[in-house]
């Protein structure tokens, strides 16, 4: 559907918990609006969002996908997005789109861990937001209550723009207060329903609430209170603007409601989101940086410069990349020719199309403000910025996440090793929160994500699109060794095998060093003991002994070897000879020098409600934490505390069962310590145990 002005267009992220019914929405919307000719469903996997074959054998969503509709001359872009709260940075991609979003909210279980950090990203980045009941139908499910919590929760800027007409199993239809307008729907229909008049029966019940919503309305405006107050209503051709102007506001977050299981409130909604939702001229300006990297705003017009947002990169065996982008100035045809700025290289936008789920139809322009997608580009990744390469720029993206929990991987079949990194590179283009990298520690290949599920189906779709076959395993922690006192050693390698033979002789002393420092290498020699061209070798020695450890097989640092001595002969000796010497003087050192093990130590803040704070105190202690302090942040609270590694691996998990997914950490490495003696007995001896195991 072409558009002539972003004033016709509206992009909205469909939102929620997982269970509340957004993608059926999303479907019952595509159904009344007639870009599909029957109700699609979850279970019959069929939706048009819900495209990946791990998405229907799951039966939930677990990446955003976009379709539009046409409604009353007007474009819609609708984003569904997941409601895991592991897959919660693709609603965070979703929301960088849209210029607002509609939060759903299952009117029996109420207010969820989703929807509650939907809101807050959308306080973050000061979007609209209006509200929407679903399953409208079912037992317990109650308007008024409802309502009542919601204003508790979310402020008294929460005020209903509509009215259910029955209750339960008789929810049949919705009054639009703005209007005061009744729409009833056939059960199981087409979603469709035209406006009457409100019966008589209901008419000073609508009034009551009709008037709740314009009393909230001139609130949000000194001259409309004043008047208000004067005439004691506001004139209908007033109200409808000043309704707008507040949801963009912020000010006013209307309440809608719907059974779109059966079909029950779908044009209603399309109505009010075409009258009520923020156009892209609405929102004006975009956030960006300049080449400099200070910040600019960037204006939506198609007068501007083109300026496009990739938001999401969708990767298919059989179809390729698609991008799909946000235009946020100028127009974008299929021979624009756009500046990557990251990777300082052109693209062009040659296969432009109007995206609907996973499928694609050729447009020859989208103009600022729309929603699209372009297939084929080059290098253009998530997060990426395509502009006019006479004003290159940055459109503001958002901070990486980091990962929640890591696995090792490793091949199930040898031949697939080379066919891993690419199938994962593939995963990675669409989702940003996946990450794969070798540990350089623990040589371990490691895929991270932000929870196991994440990284399951991570698993399961290499096997089904890429026939990739891994094992996981929990990942090594990256212990080290290190020594606690000075010592000698002494390494001499002689072998004589019958023709040249072989010798070295090295005397060295190592000793703890306190800076940080991890390895140093003093030559101490005076004279010609050792001749110079040996000397690294002994150095070459040292260190791969080292990294091979000596308790444990983890990397001995932290030391400083003094190279004090030796002897040499002049046939007999090479670099080889004085490399093995070296780790035989490492290793006879070590023996004196009281080696310990120590294990990486991480800074965690854990972010979470006042309620939760005593379990996750007490959780800490158990895996040997060491709280260092709680502050306060908005209404919620941060505490800090040092844990060792290896007690976090688990961690993940552990907190969404303990908070019931209500809180979120984040750790970065602090620094190592002693482990203490049965941590330390507990790594040897599976050390010893692994060894043993390989033969």
């Amino acid at each position: 559907m072409q558009v002539e002005s972003p004033d016709k267009i509206r992009n909205l992220a469909i939102t929620g918990h997982s269970d509340t019914g957004k993608t059926t929405l999303v479907s019952s919307m595509l159904y009344a609006s007639g870009v599909v000719n029957r109700m699609n469903k979850v279970e019959d996997g069929n939706t048009l969002t819900d495209f990946d074959a791990e998405e229907i054998e799951r039966g939930i969503s677990i990446g955003l996908a976009m379709v539009h509709l046409p409604w009353k001359q007007h474009k819609l872009n609708l984003i569904d997005c997941p409601g895991y709260s592991i897959f919660f940075a693709e609603t965070r991609s979703a929301a960088r789109a849209a210029d607002a979003v509609v939060l759903c909210i299952n009117a029996v279980s109420g207010l969820e861990v989703t929807a509650e950090k939907t809101w807050a990203l959308a306080t973050e980045w000061e979007l609209p937001v209006l509200l929407h009941l679903t399953k409208m139908d079912r037992e317990r499910a109650d308007f008024e209550a409802d309502l009542a919590k919601l204003q508790k929760d979310l402020g008294r800027e929460v005020v209903a723009l509509q009215l259910p007409v029955g209750q339960e199993h008789e929810f049949t239809g919705v009054i639009d207060l703005l209007h005061e307008k009744l729409y009833r729907y056939e059960r199981d229909g087409d979603g469709k329903a035209k406006p009457q008049a409100v019966p008589e029966e209901m008419q000073e019940q609508v009034a009551t609430w009709r008037e709740r919503l314009v009393e909230a309305v001139a609130e949000t405006d000194d001259a409309l209170l004043e008047r208000y107050f004067e005439e004691g209503s506001l004139d209908d051709g007033e109200l409808l603007p000043a309704l707008r102007r507040a949801v963009l506001a912020r000010k006013i977050v209307p309440v809608t409601m719907s059974s779109s299981a059966h079909g029950i409130g779908a044009s209603a909604l399309l109505d009010h989101l075409v009258e009520v939702a923020p156009s892209p001229i609405d929102r004006g300006e975009f956030p960006a940086t300049n080449i400099a990297g200070e910040p600019v705003t960037v204006k939506t017009s198609v007068d501007e410069p083109a300026s496009a947002l990739v938001f999401k990169t969708l990767s298919d065996p059989f179809t390729g990349k698609i991008s799909l982008i946000r235009v946020v100035s100028g127009t974008v045809t299929t021979d624009s020719h756009l500046w990557n700025s990251r990777e300082d290289l052109e693209e062009r936008t040659t296969n432009l199309m109007e995206v609907e789920g996973k499928q694609g139809r050729a447009t020859p322009q989208l103009i600022a403000g729309d929603i699209g997608g372009v297939a084929k580009l080059k290098q253009a990744h998530t997060g990426d910025t395509l502009a006019d390469k006479a004003r290159p720029l940055k459109l503001a993206w958002m901070p990486k996440r980091e990962d929640a929990i890591s696995f090792a991987i490793e091949p199930k079949s040898k031949g697939d090793e080379e066919k891993i990194g690419e199938a994962l590179g593939r995963l990675m283009e669409e989702d940003i929160t996946l990450h794969a990298h070798r540990n350089p520690e623990t040589g371990e290949f490691l895929l991270s994500g932000t929870g196991q599920l994440h990284v399951e189906i991570a698993v399961a779709k290499l096997k089904k699109r890429f026939n990739v076959e891994v094992i996981l395993h929990p990942p090594k922690v990256p212990y080290r060794e290190s020594i606690r006192r000075p010592a000698a050693g002494h390494g001499r390698h002689k072998k004589q095998t019958g023709g040249r033979g072989q010798f070295a002789d090295c005397r060295i002393k190592v000793e703890p060093l306190t800076d940080g420092q991890e390895f140093e290498f003093v030559d101490e020699i005076f004279g010609g003991s050792i001749p110079q061209g040996y000397r690294p070798a002994v150095e070459k020695g040292i260190q791969e002994a080292r990294k091979r450890g000596y308790l444990a097989g983890y990397p001995v640092s932290g030391f400083r070897v003094r190279l004090l001595d030796g002897q040499h002969h002049d046939v007999d000796s090479s670099e080889m000879a004085f490399k093995v010497a070296g780790s035989l003087a490492f290793k006879d050192a070590m023996s004196g020098a009281a080696v310990t093990i120590q294990e990486p130590f991480m800074k965690v803040d854990i972010r979470t409600s006042e309620d939760f704070t005593g379990d996750i105190m007490s959780d800490l202690a158990q895996r040997r934490g060491r709280p260092q302090g709680m502050e306060a942040r908005g209404h919620n609270q941060v505490v800090s505390a040092l844990v060792p590694l290896a007690e976090m691996l688990t961690y993940a998990p552990a907190l969404t069962a303990m908070t019931q997914g209500r809180a979120s950490f984040h750790m970065e490495f602090s620094h190592y310590e002693i482990a203490p003696k049965p941590v330390q007995d507990r790594i040897i001896a599976e050390a010893q145990r692994e060894k043993e195991e390989s033969g």
